[in-house]
Parts: structure tokens; C-alpha cells; sequence
């Protein structure tokens, strides 16, 4: 919320997630008063909860006198004193997950100055909460811990882990985000420690993130060009990374170097 109300320039930002059937307001970012705080909206009701149904923003110039919305929320909205209000949901594969509001406290016009940068965050958080989902997702295909001594992980889940690992890798090479791709490479640590050795070798061996993309990708036998699509790159450059990362690996072959990887606890 703190970035929205900064690219808006909207004195005001809150929002929250569905849950239930409701969009419940967990973040609230230059508020006066506390009105606003434990506010759940129902779907199709106010201003919020159609932008949320119809899965398009919905202004109101004057909310006091909108016509456009029901008022369910007015102890709230005009509680702060909020004139405008920019309601913007957060859409994540067709779905509404959830709806992120500017406001002010004054009549303030919202053209593409204001549309653009909220716009560009609801689509930041709703590819951060599709990240999230694709992990859980495969997370919830591996086995469950064992209570008795850990064997070796079965063939399937080990192939299921490498290739939700190769895809965290591919996602986390277009976000843009320094927080967002962070958060990525944690989960894709913790990813890889599921299948590490119990003492994995000692190494000096450093690849850079972008030979880590192509190398995961070349672990599921994806070839060069297949590589370079979904890593949005040339394959000439997928070409240079994966020679690049065979030379630090002291490898002859794509194979070797996946084989020495996964030695080392580079790679699941």
C-alpha cells in the first residue's frame, strides 16, 4: 500500500484479499482517522466490491453523492473523510482475488498519471499471488515427512520438485521486483534443500542467476531454443550462459554439469 499511495500520489491507500466471499482491508497506508481499519467489503457492494465482481476499476469522483454505488461503506469511506476514491482489483489468471483503493481527501481527477501506476501494482501483486499459488500448488504434491529415518526421495517427487525449482527459476528471471525475486529465491532454496545431501561436497563453484536459469531449464531436458523462449532470451545467449556454466562446473557436457550441480547442492 505504501508503494500504491507513492506512484498514485493519492494521499490515502488501502486494500486487502478475498476470503469467503468478502474483501477483508489488512493494509492501510495515510489514513487520519481509524475508520477504515477492519473493514470487510461484500462482494458487489460499494464502490470496492464492484470493481471486484466486474473485474474492472470503478471511480467515484464524489463519493458522498455517487449514484453509480451502493453506500454500504459510507461510516467508513466518509468516516475518513474521503472525497475520491480509485478502486482498482487484483486479477490473477481471470480470477478477482482481492481490490486495492486510492483515495483523497479532496475532489481529485484519476487520468493515466493516477490509472497507470495502480494498474502496474495490482498486476505486480497479482503476479506475486500467482508465484505463491503455483507454489503451494506443487509443494502439496510432495510427499509428507516420514517420522521414521529420511530415505531417498521417491523418482516421481524428485522430478516434480526439479521442475517446480526450474520453474520458480524462469518466473523469478522476468520479475523486476528486488523484493519479489528475494522472496523467490528463498522458496527456491528451501526447494533445493529438500533433496540436498546430507554433507553436500565443499565448493567455490559460483554461477551467476542467469546460468542457475539456463542450467535448471537444460536439467529437464529442455533444449536451447526451449530455454530461450521461456527464459525470454536469444539462443545464441542461452548458448553462451550454459558454456559458461559448464566451464565453472569443469564439464564437458549439459549432462556433466547438471550431475556435478546437483553434487554440489547447486541444483536439486
Amino acid at each position: 500500500m505504501g508503494e500504491l499511495a507513492r506512484r498514485t500520489r493519492f494521499p490515502v491507500a488501502f486494500g486487502g484479499l478475498e476470503k469467503d466471499g468478502a474483501i477483508h482491508i489488512t493494509s492501510i497506508v495515510g489514513t487520519r482517522t481509524r475508520s477504515i481499519d477492519g473493514l470487510v467489503v461484500q462482494e458487489n457492494r460499494g464502490l470496492g466490491g464492484r470493481a471486484f465482481v466486474e473485474r474492472r476499476p470503478r471511480l467515484a469522483m464524489d463519493y458522498r453523492t455517487s449514484r453509480a454505488i451502493t453506500h454500504d461503506y459510507d461510516r467508513a469511506i466518509l468516516g475518513e473523510g474521503i472525497s475520491t476514491l480509485f478502486a482498482v482489483p487484483v486479477v490473477v489468471t481471470g480470477s478477482a482475488r482481492g481490490v486495492l483503493y486510492c483515495g483523497s481527501w479532496t475532489q481529485s481527477s484519476v487520468g493515466d498519471v493516477v490509472a497507470r501506476p495502480a494498474f502496474s501494482v495490482a498486476q505486480e501483486l497479482a503476479s506475486e499471488l500467482r508465484v505463491r499459488d503455483e507454489v503451494d500448488r506443487r509443494l502439496s504434491l510432495l510427499p509428507a515427512p516420514r517420522a521414521e529415518a529420511p530415505g531417498p526421495m521417491p523418482a516421481a517427487a524428485q522430478e516434480e520438485l526439479r521442475e517446480t525449482y526450474a520453474q520458480l527459476r524462469s518466473i523469478a528471471a522476468t520479475v523486476r521486483d528486488d523484493e519479489l525475486r528475494s522472496r523467490l529465491e528463498t522458496i527456491e532454496r528451501r526447494l533445493a534443500a529438500l533433496s540436498a545431501e546430507p554433507a553436500p561436497a565443499v565448493t567455490d563453484v559460483r554461477l551467476s542467476p542467469r546460468e542457475l536459469d539456463v542450467l535448471a531449464c537444460a536439467a529437464l531436458g529442455a533444449t536451447n531454443a526451449e530455454i530461450a523462449q521461456q527464459l525470454n532470451l536469444r539462443e545464441t545467449t542461452v548458448k553462451s550462459y550454459l558454456a559458461a556454466a559448464m566451464g565453472k562446473l569443469d564439464s564437458s557436457t549439459r549432462h556433466a554439469a547438471v550431475t556435478r550441480a546437483r553434487r554440489l547442492g547447486i541444483l536439486p
